[in-house]
């Protein structure tokens, strides 16, 4: 007999490092639910699969940071803005760029892709929507009426209108084919950060940092139904796909609500914090949430969440009477859209006076799309997840499977305690006798392959290690409660060479710390070398590194041979200090070395000249055999490659 699976409500999937600085935004692939796009503060956009930690493209081109990314309904196309207003899409089956779109003076703070056409859409702080032929690399039209950034864009199903939301507490609704404004839909006292269409009837939801939701009736022009009181701002939405509810993504927790009456049908507490874009597949909604570099994904199983039917008293909204509810709150009370079968008509083609906006395309354009670039950086996954969409397959399509919940259940919420364990809670695998059997899936977690070449910074424990195996054991509750004394001899017992360790380290901090305040920052910079301890060196460079003016000539000459070291650590931050120092000589002395060096002998004696020529080219030197050991490590993925590769750009003029 196959072992029962027992499934959570919510559990996180993964946590990755997705750039090498800040993430700045995100997007999930609403088709399949599996493909994560995200732009950083390093001009990036990266393309991972879900629960996969490795990266699988890596789009570069912009020269700003990466400000707002979105994915069409197939996943073939990706849409990204940047800082400087500069629009860029790649087509990610052929893996390049297909066109740069300028035209905007400010952030690009939203996208969306047309259902149909080859359109985008784009929200700019400087107030403007424009609505961009892909095909011939031009602006159709510019709406102008908000008086803030817009920060979201969301196209109707059928294709024919736009809903804008932005910081200027309005929702508005422009006709695609007039080219006009149709309703602006006020009522928010704050920014209005999202807007979501109803997949089938003319309904609209928005979302805003006054910690509301609105739902607004597309045939009438007026609101249906406020729902207030979540706990934060509302930074996502979604429908169900068959309209039933809608998911709210708020701080740390994940709400369904009804309308018409407003009401909340189930609470799940997920521990995402602030989450920035939501899916649904598989019967399961994916999360996702970003927190500098690092991106995370939760999983919520929606057939333990309730949809429809009874209400859920939630505590915010307690204290509120309810309205009557009704039987079938999926029943449409509003028009369905009009579902084309062909492509949508174009829309109507405006004259502009700006020279911005009537532009032909310009060799200045091309050079931007000829440096743009698409880095495949883990060949299997692409081939797995964008080539088969141009083969033929005699057989049906493989469908993905849903996320696996990992087997022990500690995060059951109070709702779930509080009731007895239902028929679901235990899923036993359906036999089926065309299909031959496999085991059971237990965990969601991978074996591992051994010890990793970088031992990341950031883990939340040992690599081939039992935490349990090193801490002491747990005493019966009862007895008295320990003095520090008792307790801090109780953590040392069995960890005397780490005790051991930590003192000698401390101690030669103190001694590197001493001679600082003594001496000059090249002094102690060569009793931390003389001392033999990377540690030591990494924490003294981890100082020196905050304030650039602290580096001279002569301290190159000894940490150059210690950042060699250092970048061939396995430890991740040993590796990232390398990186950084080596970044601020590179940009602060590699132009004066080659000068030094490239300047013809003088005449007579000069000490002092004939000094800085002697560290010079020992810094030269030095450089050189790093420079060999940058460029074998720049092909690396994730965070250390984008650091290496940075690198080796920067010593290009060694060569």
């Amino acid at each position: 007999m196959a072992t029962p699976v027992v499934t959570k409500t919510a559990w996180k999937l993964q946590e990755i490092v997705a750039h090498a600085s800040n993430v700045s935004s995100l997007v999930l692939g609403k088709a399949s639910g599996r493909l994560l796009a995200t732009g950083g503060d390093d001009c990036r956009v990266n393309l991972w699969s879900i629960n996969k930690p490795n990266c699988i493209m890596s789009l570069t081109g912009h020269t700003s940071p990466v400000e707002s990314v979105r994915l069409n309904t197939p996943e073939e196309l990706i849409v990204a803005g940047s800082q400087s207003g500069s629009i860029r899409v790649w087509d990610l089956e052929a893996a390049k760029i297909l066109r740069t779109l300028m035209g905007h003076k400010a952030n690009i703070c939203s996208l969306d892709f047309h259902p149909y056409g080859e359109f985008v859409a784009s929200g700019s702080q400087d107030t403007n929507i424009k609505l961009w032929d892909i095909r011939r690399k031009g602006c159709v039209f510019r709406y102008r009426g908000h008086s803030q950034a817009v920060r979201c864009l969301r196209f109707s199903p059928d294709g024919k209108w736009l809903a804008s939301a932005a910081d200027d507490h309005t929702v508005k609704l422009w006709d695609l084919t007039a080219g006009k404004m149709m309703s602006e839909f006020p009522g928010h006292t704050g920014p209005v950060n999202v807007v979501e269409f109803h997949p089938n009837e003319y309904l609209l939801a928005s979302g805003s940092s006054d910690r509301t939701i609105r739902f607004w009736d597309l045939e009438k022009f007026q609101v249906v139904s406020c729902i207030e009181g979540e706990p934060g701002p509302v930074r996502s939405v979604l429908f169900n796909p068959d309209g039933c509810c809608l998911y709210s993504g708020c701080q740390d927790s994940l709400r369904v609500y009804g309308w018409e009456p407003e009401r909340c049908f189930d609470v799940v507490l997920v521990n995402w914090g602030k989450v920035a874009d939501l899916a649904i597949c598989n019967d399961q909604l994916i999360g996702v949430a970003f927190s500098q570099s690092n991106v995370s994904s939760y999983v919520v199983d929606l057939t333990r969440v309730t949809r429809t039917g009874t209400v859920t008293q939630d505590p915010v909204q307690a204290s509120q009477p309810l309205t009557q509810q009704t039987s079938n709150p999926g029943v449409s009370l509003r028009r369905i859209y009009e579902r084309p079968s062909t492509t949508c008509s174009k829309p109507q083609r405006v004259k502009h006076n700006s020279e911005s906006e009537r532009r032909s395309p310009s060799s200045e354009d091309d050079r931007d799309e000829r440096e743009s670039r698409a880095e495949i950086q883990n060949a299997e996954d692409y081939n797995e997840i964008f080539q088969p969409k141009k083969s033929i397959s005699r057989t049906p399509p493989r469908r993905s499977e849903p996320f696996p919940a990992p087997p022990e259940d500690d995060t059951a919420t109070a709702k779930e305690a509080s009731k007895p364990s239902p028929a679901m809670d235990v899923q036993l695998p359906v036999p089926n006798p065309e299909v031959p059997a496999r085991p059971p899936v237990l965990t969601a977690t991978p074996t591992p392959k051994g010890e990793p070449a970088i031992i990341p910074a950031t883990r939340n424990e040992p690599i081939g290690l039992k935490a349990s195996d090193f801490l002491p054991a747990v005493k019966v509750p009862q007895q008295a409660e320990l003095v520090d004394e008792d307790a801090m001899s109780q953590i040392r017992k069995g960890h005397d060479t780490m005790c051991v360790v930590l003192t000698s380290r401390y101690k030669n901090l103190d001694t590197v710390r001493a001679v600082w305040t003594t001496c000059d920052i090249k002094t102690s910079v060569d009793s931390a070398v003389a001392i033999n301890d990377l540690s030591v060196v990494v924490d003294l460079l981890n100082i020196i590194n905050q304030k650039a003016s602290l580096w001279k000539l002569d301290l190159c000459t000894t940490v150059l041979p210690q950042i060699e070291k250092l970048l061939q650590s396995k430890y991740e931050s040993y590796v990232q200090t390398g990186c950084t120092s080596l970044k601020l000589i590179l940009q602060r002395f590699l132009p004066l070395i080659t000068d030094i060096l490239a300047a013809p002998p003088s005449v007579g004696v000069d000490i002092s000249r004939e000094e800085r020529l002697h560290k010079c080219r020992l810094c030269f030197k030095q450089l050189k055999s790093i420079s060999g050991l940058v460029k074998s490590k720049s092909s690396l993925s994730g965070r250390h490659g984008s650091a290496f590769r940075e690198l080796h750009l920067l010593m290009a003029s060694l060569d």
